[in-house]
């Protein structure tokens, strides 16, 4: 990127903000935010605890084209590592300074999560963004009412709903180009396309989806003359609601997701030893859920209930034996949460529930065999949080958790989370502590490495923040510093003399700290200016791939019959590390900042009809490193037709 082309964007962005702020005098309507994610009911965010980061369908419009884990990536104090590698690539959560198995992704209400994985996580790449309405994320330790795994931040999806009328829906299909920086491929390589029909007809209301993506053109590797990998996605989603009367209703869903890849081999400083077609991998998830809601004079009451099972297929080259080794895993998850939101006056509420997890897993493959009936586990946890709001801005969410496991025992925790906004301010401060636990996931327990010793690794989280709203409320100022500790945590430990190996919990305390910022100001109903900066300083056991700055900065303008929509990323330096087979030992290295800039314009055809979209990514053709040894996305450019009915 050169400084005459950083020098005429930022004129023509300060032209075109100059433009929007004299030409467009509509008013700004502050409507009333609703969230779930603190108290499991909807609330207005004005009197939660926390700052909740909440992507609306409007802001998912606003970044057609990209991927769940891009989209994420731009949130506050969030780093989904491989957002930006190839379709196939891993993805790592990084929220706080935490791991993938810190995070619980819930969907619809019910917890995703793979249980024959190494740790209990979620791979979120099997989720295509389109069939999403709208996503919230809480940072922080959040077990009290949301289990294990919710150490640093839960990702509550919501997939997209039925419309009102009878006949509701729309067919879309994307293409684009799959560059490296130094390839200029003009050839669509990117292909995504689905479609939905939806509606309510008297008391029953319906929806099915289909979205399908296949993407070729790249190496996941980085290296000369390397042979493209393929990446393929599809994804069935079946809803049937019933309304019996206004207090008692019910949704049942299903849907069936689908990715298969080739994959390359771990960088281990021989490059020419990166690049393999043979390995593959399957992945199907089946998923089914009941989720009852009933409303009296004094609260609600909801169920949430789910089941999914995930089998994993791969297929890896064995490059000592010359052959291909077959590994096969299925993990089955069953989770009834049943809670019920008792009114006892309008200050002051409870919420209270008992939450059903099971877990159990097979893996099979040329070395070892695990058998679902010597690797399972469940959890039965009952909780409840008290919520008051005051009549003069004092507000107060706290709450407790009793875990019970079928192998390690009991572990409780615990929030407390009071908040205060001044009358005669327009000013709104939080404090929080909570803590939070992570199970040890089957693999760690019953696998090849297993340990059935392992207890549940624990973490605290400590909180501070205010928010703000100036100018009619079309400037949002918020800032929260946290500080986290962790316990007990997951390790892998080999013994010298023998060589056997282990998962462990490893004594001791590690910290992670920082600050998370966001501001965004409305200048009218068309235009508005936005942008977060993240600051996460963590030990250097944690640090690995953990950016200690992060920014963004994003413009949305919506003219007449479409948007147009410019973000800006800054990623600093990061830690990572590789086994170097040369030398037989782990070598530590520092990968460069990058900077990004995307482009996204939406076109209506025929309003509410035919829709035309565009993006550009990576506009200035940024050279960068996600993860040491592997490609990262060049210049890149999308074009799509979303038809409505």
């Amino acid at each position: 990127m050169n400084k005459k082309s950083i020098s005429i964007g930022a004129f023509a962005l300060a032209t075109f903000f100059s433009y929007a702020q004299k030409s467009d005098s509509l008013k700004t309507n502050n409507l009333k935010v609703v969230v779930v994610s603190d108290t499991k009911f909807a609330q207005s965010k004005e009197k939660s605890g926390k700052i909740i980061e909440l992507i609306t369908a409007q802001d998912l419009e606003q970044k057609q084209g990209q991927s769940l884990a891009a989209v994420l990536s731009q949130v506050a104090g969030v780093e989904i590592n491989g957002n930006q590698s190839f379709g196939g690539k891993n993805l790592g959560y990084y929220i706080r300074g935490g791991r993938n198995r810190q995070t619980a992704i819930y969907i619809d209400g019910v917890p995703v999560t793979d249980a024959s994985g190494i740790n209990l996580e979620y791979d979120l790449r099997l989720l295509s963004v389109d069939q999403i309405e709208k996503i919230e994320v809480m940072k922080g330790a959040s077990s009290t009412l949301y289990g294990t795994g919710a150490a640093t931040g839960v990702i509550n999806i919501t997939m997209k709903k039925s419309a009102i009328k009878d006949v509701s829906g729309n067919a879309y299909i994307t293409m684009g180009t799959q560059n490296t920086s130094y390839t200029s491929k003009t050839s669509a390589q990117d292909f995504n396309q689905g479609f939905s029909v939806n509606g309510t007809v008297n008391k029953i209301s319906y929806m099915t989806s289909l979205n399908s993506t296949e993407t070729k053109g790249m190496s996941e590797a980085a290296g000369e003359n390397f042979e493209e990998d393929t990446f393929s996605r599809v994804n069935v989603l079946q809803k049937i609601g019933f309304k019996a009367n206004d207090q008692l209703s019910f949704e049942v869903f299903g849907n069936y997701d689908r990715i298969k890849n080739t994959f390359d081999n771990s960088f281990d400083g021989i490059i020419a030893n990166a690049d393999d077609l043979n390995n593959t991998s399957l992945s199907e998830q089946f998923r089914i859920g009941f989720l009852p809601k009933y409303n009296y004079n004094k609260g609600e009451f909801a169920i949430n209930a789910g089941a999914s099972t995930i089998n994993r297929k791969l297929n890896i080259t064995n490059t000592w034996a010359n052959s291909i080794d077959a590994y096969n895993y299925t993990g089955r998850t069953i989770s009834v949460d049943a809670f019920n939101k008792y009114l006892f006056n309008n200050q002051l509420f409870v919420v209270a529930g008992t939450q059903y997890l099971y877990f159990d897993m097979t893996q099979k493959d040329a070395y070892t065999d695990v058998a679902r009936e010597g690797a399972k586990f469940n959890l039965l946890d009952p909780y409840a949080t008290l919520v008051y709001n005051s009549d003069f801005g004092f507000n107060l969410n706290v709450g407790s958790r009793f875990n019970t496991h079928s192998e390690y025992g009991n572990q409780v925790v615990y929030n407390f989370n009071p908040s205060f906004s001044f009358e005669n301010l327009p000013l709104k401060v939080m404090a929080s502590y909570s803590t939070a636990f992570i199970t040890p996931s089957l693999y760690q327990l019953y696998g090849p490495y297993g340990n059935s010793e392992l207890t549940p690794e624990e973490n605290a989280t400590a909180e501070l923040g205010f928010e703000s709203q100036l100018l009619d409320k079309k400037l949002t100022i918020n800032a929260v510093g946290f500080y986290r500790a962790e316990e007990n945590t997951f390790g892998f430990y080999t013994n010298p003399s023998n060589f056997a190996s282990n998962y462990i919990n490893i004594d001791g305390t590690y910290n992670a700290k920082g600050i998370e910022t966001s501001i965004r100001y409305n200048l009218s109903e068309r235009f508005n200016i936005g942008g977060n900066y993240t600051f996460t300083q963590v030990e250097n056991q944690l640090n690995r791939l953990i950016p200690k700055h992060k920014g963004n900065v994003d413009l949305n303008y919506k003219f007449k019959r479409g948007t147009f929509g410019l973000n800006y990323q800054f990623v600093d330096k990061r830690s990572d590390a590789y086994y170097d087979s040369n030398i037989w030992a782990t070598q530590s290295v520092n990968l460069a900042a990058y900077q990004l800039v995307n482009s996204t314009i939406s076109y209506d055809l025929l309003p509410n009809r035919l829709q035309l979209f565009g993006a550009v990514t990576n506009i200035f053709n940024e050279e960068f490193q996600e993860v040491i040894g592997y490609n990262t996305r060049g210049r890149n450019y999308k074009l799509g037709l979303n038809f409505l009915f």
